[in-house]
């Protein structure tokens, strides 16, 4: 499984120092892999947002569809 690139989301950052320079959502403090293990969880986005204050459902969304992207198959070129 590929790993993804997070640097090419707008959504997120790392910071050295912050958060043990994992990625972030933008402005927050709140860990991207958080998203993930409350969805996992069966948290919807909506009860995501509101248990992490400063995230917004554009930032859990733009996450969610930069993953989903990764798991396009590739364009062959013919």
């Amino acid at each position: 499984m590929a790993v993804l690139d997070w640097s090419r989301c707008a959504a997120v950052e790392s910071v050295p120092g912050k958060v043990s320079g994992a990625w972030v959502f933008r402005g927050t403090r709140m860990p991207v892999a958080a998203v993930f293990e409350n969805l996992e969880d069966g948290m919807s986005i909506d009860e995501i947002v509101r248990l992490y204050d400063g995230l917004t459902r554009e930032q859990v969304q733009s996450v969610l569809e930069f993953a989903a992207k990764s798991l396009e198959a590739p364009q062959v070129a013919r």
